[in-house]
């Protein structure tokens, strides 16, 4: 590969390329020149009010968590996460920053939809979870379990990369409560993805290996020796997560010998070079930077332009504007067809969720009286446009099921 290509293929890897391409896609749509979606800017402001009265309805004191995996954790007043880590309580401030991104990587690397017929019945607290809360509680129980440890049950709340590679299929299905009545999509991509994730930190000892331990959790050295006084800006959270793990993706994109994981096309991203066409989107690899900005603020680093990174492109937050009419399909039948993921229609819909969610944040800071700084757009995912997606899906389908329907297999999206 020439170098300017090289160069030009490295970019996609930042939340910049993200925010500038999907705009790209949203200025077509402005023009009316998308295939598949039109935009309905009349509609907007439903989207605008719902996500007002759910910020308020969800957090009436105004201050709004971010968006992460570890809101995943708790469940009404118990904290899953406080409860399971209790024995740590003697670890350094740094070594239970570790175990939490050993935590973080791994739940959000299992956090791909689930599909709608599968459940979790949490064996110590008796609660039955489906989706996104379901395999959060069920990833926190496999860490317990000391499946994930080098040194299994006499120290089981870590990540290591040799029991990562030796996941199977069968040891998930164990944990998760996997049935034929209780299936979940893409249980052997999600055990690959485990044992990918033990190849990465192999492949990339420079990042993962401290001392004696080659672990996810030791991104927190890797990110203390990049930091500046004590400051990170979040995307080198990103950008390190897309270098080190973007190779791990079953259905991750490449350009010539570069991973650039969750990307597609799209024929309104013109360029002159290599990366012609491609529309990042980075989904889960964003959903894990925002997952770690707390585990390192707790550690003592100060973690900052947090809106560098984007909105998700996913089913929740996309739904959204679907589902309030700010933007719809020219042929209607296309809600009952089954999509891949990297549909020139999916993408369309992905790179409009990401433009749309910023626009959105300006006008929620407009009728919250705050700022990028008191509510930053992973606050307001979290507040937010997450939770009044799967609202507005409850209300209009009896299965809460996304507005399109995709061919899932348990892994980007």
């Amino acid at each position: 590969m020439k170098q300017n290509d090289a160069c030009a293929t490295l970019a996609l890897l930042t939340p910049e390329a993200v925010r500038q391409r999907c705009n790209e896609v949203f200025v077509a749509a402005e023009e009316n020149a998308l295939n598949f979606f039109q935009l309905n800017r009349k509609n907007f402001n439903a989207a605008v009010d719902l996500v007002v009265a759910e910020i308020t309805s969800n957090y009436p004191n105004g201050k709004v968590p971010f968006h992460s995996r570890w809101r995943h954790f708790e469940y009404g007043a118990q904290d899953f996460w406080h409860e399971a880590s209790v024995t740590l309580i003697k670890n350094s401030k740094a070594e239970i920053a570790r175990r939490q991104i050993d935590l973080a990587v791994i739940s959000v690397l299992l956090d791909a939809g689930s599909g709608p017929d599968w459940n979790f019945v949490d064996p110590k607290s008796g609660a039955t979870f489906g989706r996104s809360e379901g395999l959060a509680i069920a990833s926190l129980r496999l860490f317990e379990g000391g499946v994930l440890s080098q040194n299994g049950l006499d120290d089981p709340l870590r990540v290591d990369a040799a029991p990562l590679t030796n996941i199977t299929p069968k040891i998930l299905a164990s944990v998760f409560q996997v049935s034929e009545n209780n299936p979940l999509v893409g249980l052997e991509e999600r055990a690959k993805l485990l044992n990918e994730l033990g190849q990465a930190l192999i492949r990339h000892k420079h990042m993962f290996e401290f001392g004696d331990a080659l672990r996810p959790g030791n991104l927190y050295d890797y990110f203390l020796q990049r930091q500046e006084k004590g400051v990170l800006a979040a995307r080198e959270i990103l950008i390190a997560i897309l270098k080190s793990m973007g190779e791990i993706w079953p259905d991750g994109s490449w350009v010539d010998s570069i991973a650039i994981g969750d990307a597609a096309y799209h024929e309104a991203v013109k360029r002159s070079d290599i990366t012609d066409r491609i529309v990042p989107f980075h989904k889960l690899s964003q959903w894990m930077s925002y997952s770690l900005i707390e585990p390192l603020q707790l550690a003592g680093m100060k973690i900052i332009h947090l809106d560098a990174l984007t909105g998700l492109a996913e089913y929740r937050n996309g739904g959204l504007f679907i589902d309030t009419g700010t933007i719809s399909l020219r042929d209607k039948t296309e809600m009952e067809t089954l999509h891949d993921p990297k549909s020139p229609l999916i993408v369309e819909w992905r790179a409009l969720t990401v433009t749309l969610l910023d626009q959105l944040a300006e006008q929620i800071r407009r009728h919250t009286n705050t700022n990028a700084e008191s509510m930053p757009l992973v606050s307001i995912l979290q507040g937010g446009t997450w939770s009044a997606g799967r609202r507005i899906a409850q209300r209009l389908r009896s299965d809460a099921s996304p507005p399109l329907r995709l061919k899932s297999r348990g892994t980007i999206f």
